[in-house]
């Protein structure tokens, strides 16, 4: 009788831990087939993240370290930079935007301003960045040390185009007599977008 009570015990024991395992098969399954890669796409228009850190390999530049207005205050040279991230216009861009910082970070302050941050209101000061917003993105607006806008413009402005204002600014030689400055690449990414 002890024989086949533990006979009945031991198969329903067994039968138990086949069913766990089966259940526990099936959920890691099921996990592993409806779990989807994450894939960052330049050409779409898609939150992945920082476009700063995905696609400039530049955390730095998020958040700036001063406010329009402080830097107005202190008569600096600006570069405003307006972008949303989930732009392919603006993650093209990024890399653009790291360069400036790249050259011109220590002698002027470097502004990313996401326009989704800009507060709704009907006027703006002229030390708010929504003040000089147009409503499209990327838009660079560039200051002299005095804050008078030097260059405004909508879309992928060339770097060579803001080195330009930056050289007048700071009474540099024009680019075609200096010596050219070589990008050292870090990253994959950013080394291809750099060419």
């Amino acid at each position: 009788m002890n024989t086949t009570k533990s006979d009945f015990l031991h198969k329903q024991i067994t039968n138990w831990r086949k069913l766990v395992l089966k259940c526990l098969l099936l959920l890691a399954f099921l996990f592993i087939t409806s779990t989807q890669p994450a894939f960052a796409g330049i050409n779409d228009d898609v939150y992945d993240g920082n476009i700063f850190v995905v696609y400039a390999g530049n955390g730095s530049l998020v958040p700036p370290r001063e406010t329009l207005s402080q830097a107005l205050t202190k008569h600096k040279a600006i570069f405003l930079a307006f972008y949303v991230d989930d732009s392919s216009d603006c993650k093209k861009y990024a890399i653009s935007i790291s360069q400036v910082q790249e050259f011109y970070g220590r002698a002027a302050e470097i502004i990313p301003i996401n326009v989704d941050t800009i507060p709704l209101k009907q006027n703006y000061d002229p030390t708010e960045p929504g003040y000089y917003y147009s409503g499209a993105v990327p838009q660079v607006v560039v200051f002299n040390k005095s804050g008078q806008v030097v260059l405004n413009k909508k879309g992928q402005v060339p770097y060579e185009e803001i080195d330009d204002k930056f050289r007048e600014i700071f009474d540099l030689l024009p680019r075609t007599e200096s010596v050219q400055l070589k990008r050292r690449a870090f990253n994959e990414f950013s080394s291809e977008l750099a060419k």
